[in-house]
């Protein structure tokens, strides 16, 4: 059971910040900061892996819908746009979405944390390109 198909299709209960017939924007249920929100297509996919280039990019355009009218509603200064994909990148619903996180300053409840690591990049970018 997909916990968020559950919620397109009204069986659980959520905030809807909006909805279409493709489209569904909820509020986050843990809240990492005041307005966190999470959009997704009502069409499953696991992941947005999956998705197809057009569905993705409606997708995209509606979470910038979105965000703008989060960000400016709760006079936010800013916001992550994340997408957490499979499992070992934080996925816990196995339904494609993206989170809409709003930042109001440098002190709240988020931290993401860049480490720079001594990878070969020529190394890299063969493998990459050899696909």
């Amino acid at each position: 059971m997909c916990v968020f198909c559950e919620i397109i299709k009204g069986n659980i209960p959520s905030r809807k910040v909006y909805e279409d017939e493709n489209f569904l924007a909820i509020l986050d249920i843990s809240q990492t900061t005041r307005g966190h929100t999470l959009v997704m297509p009502k069409k499953h996919y696991d992941n947005f892996l999956e998705m197809p280039a057009a569905e993705f990019e409606a997708l995209m355009s509606k979470t910038q819908q979105i965000a703008k009218q989060v960000i400016a509603s709760l006079n936010a200064k800013g916001c992550n746009i994340l997408i957490n994909t499979n499992e070992v990148a934080g996925q816990s619903v196995m339904h494609t979405h993206i989170h809409i996180i709003p930042r109001y300053d440098e002190n709240d409840t988020v931290t993401l944390k860049f480490e720079e690591n001594s990878f070969d990049l020529d190394e890299i970018l063969n493998q990459i390109l050899k696909g």
